[in-house]
């Protein structure tokens, strides 16, 4: 759990298009401050279908191959998010997702987002408004629509 030299996170988690494109670098600050690092090794799965996650995951570093029963698989990267569905409804999971490569994550349990949440409200809109867009880009995906990766264009 080294939190060292979270700047370098910062930066990747910020720039990823496909990751929580709405958060601002000081609302990374806060998070990257109370996030646990996580690390796994190539083949370890990170999140298991029909179990709940309690959190998010976020990749700092490596690929992750996501596979939902009767869908494509896709690989995820720095910067991307997983676990994002169980944690929000509190049921269990909908895919496995299994790291491809070492893999980093920063891991934000429920009970510490809730906090940051109810201490900086903008943050827990930018976050939601975050997962919302990813959710709606991998729903396009899935059924085969286009897809706008830029976020000034939604």
């Amino acid at each position: 759990m080294s939190k060292s030299n979270p700047q370098p996170d910062l930066t990747v988690l910020s720039s990823n298009p496909n990751g929580l494109v709405y958060l601002t670098v000081n609302d990374w600050a806060l998070i990257a401050d109370k996030a646990l690092r996580r690390q796994f090794k190539s083949g370890e799965q990170i999140v298991q279908l029909g179990r709940r996650t309690h959190g998010v995951y976020v990749l700092l570093k490596g690929t992750a191959l996501v596979q939902v029963p009767s869908v494509l698989s896709h690989e995820i990267g720095s910067g991307e998010v997983c676990g994002e569905i169980s944690f929000l409804d509190e049921l269990p999971a909908t895919a496995d997702v299994t790291a491809t490569s070492a893999v980093e994550v920063f891991f934000l349990d429920r009970s510490t987002l809730i906090s940051l949440f109810e201490l900086f409200p903008h943050l827990g809109s930018r976050f939601y408004q975050s997962l919302a867009a990813i959710l709606s880009r991998r729903l396009r995906e899935t059924i085969g629509s286009p897809v706008r990766t830029n976020k000034a264009s939604t």
